[in-house]
C-alpha cells in the first residue's frame, strides 16, 4: 500500500479548518474547489466555491486531506460521521482487492470506479460503521 491518511469532512468550513491545521502543523494547502472541478461535481450556486478537495502534508508520508459536505451530502453531516480513512494503493488489482475486502458485510456509498481525478475511487462503511474510501489514481 502506497499511503493511508485521514479524510476530514465539514459542514462548509473546511477552508477554515484547514487554514487553522495549516497554522498548528504548516506546510502548503492544496486547494480544489468545486468550481475547479469539469463537471462541478454537480454542485451549484454559493456551493461552487466550496472545497472540494484540500491537502495538507503534516509529515514526512502523512498528508491531512478533507472537503466540504455540501447539498445533498451535507443533509446527513454530523459528528461522527464526518471522516474517512484514505487508502491510496499501488495498483488496480490492490484498489479492487481492498476495496471488496473492506466494504464485505458494510455498505457501499460510491462503487469502486474512475473518476475526473482517479483511475479507481469508491467510498463505503465495513461492517462497523468505519468509513473508507479508496483512491488509486493510476498512471
Amino acid at each position: 500500500m502506497k499511503s493511508v491518511n485521514p479524510y476530514l469532512n465539514f459542514k462548509g468550513n473546511a477552508e477554515e479548518a484547514f487554514n487553522f491545521y495549516q497554522s498548528v502543523f504548516g506546510g502548503e494547502l492544496d486547494i480544489i474547489r468545486f468550481k475547479d472541478m469539469d463537471d462541478n461535481m454537480g454542485v451549484t450556486g454559493d456551493d461552487l466555491n466550496k472545497i472540494a478537495n484540500v491537502t495538507l502534508p503534516i509529515g514526512a508520508e502523512t498528508l491531512l486531506l478533507g472537503s466540504d459536505a455540501v447539498g445533498s451530502w451535507g443533509e446527513s453531516f454530523q459528528r461522527g460521521n464526518d471522516f474517512y480513512i484514505n487508502l491510496e494503493p499501488e495498483s488496480p488489482e490492490e484498489a479492487k482487492q481492498l476495496f471488496d475486502n473492506i466494504s464485505e458485510g458494510g455498505q457501499i456509498e460510491m462503487p469502486l470506479q474512475k473518476t475526473e481525478w482517479a483511475e479507481y475511487f469508491g467510498m463505503c462503511s465495513d461492517p462497523f460503521g468505519i468509513r473508507w474510501m479508496v483512491n488509486y489514481e493510476g498512471k
